[in-house]
């Protein structure tokens, strides 16, 4: 039997021209979301990622067209976003052990509803520390998670 050869994937730090791929991979995850409420058009979105989130984030960018994305807080040491066009591939591990390099600590916040991805943050070693009733935009339960290094 012959076995595929693991090739990493290519974790590059976000431009401004990724900006509308990223977005086009946050409105499709939405879209696909049954529980997910659609609060803003796909313009919006993607006008809010050029004008404030690529202007006022560091962005990790899996693959030379995006592929996934990482959207990081770096003062508040955060990940305020983590979106796949295709899970299950290991971008999002990726993605991940790049925004850990040079930390001791990351916090994020998911919702209670995203049981995948729930399931994804426990492996990569992130521990939920406390839960809200809903107090977000989207008024869905959510969970603060965070991973320490040890």
């Amino acid at each position: 039997m012959i076995e595929k050869a693991c090739i990493a994937p290519r974790i590059r730090e976000g431009r401004a021209a990724d900006a509308e791929a990223c977005a086009g991979i946050l409105n499709d995850w939405i879209d696909r979301t049954d529980w997910m409420p659609r609060l803003h058009g796909h313009r919006d979105v993607v006008r809010h990622y050029r004008d404030v989130v690529f202007a006022t984030r560091k962005i990790l960018v899996a693959g030379d067209k995006p592929e996934g994305f990482l959207a990081l807080d770096e003062d508040a040491q955060m990940v305020t976003a983590l979106y796949l066009a295709n899970p299950g591939q290991g971008l999002g591990s990726a993605l991940l052990d790049r925004a850990k390099e040079g930390r001791d600590r990351l916090s994020l916040w998911t919702f209670v509803a995203n049981a995948p991805a729930r399931r994804f943050y426990e492996r990569t070693g992130f521990s939920e520390i406390r839960r809200t009733g809903g107090e977000n935009e989207e008024n869905l339960p959510d969970t603060l998670l965070q991973w320490v290094r040890v």
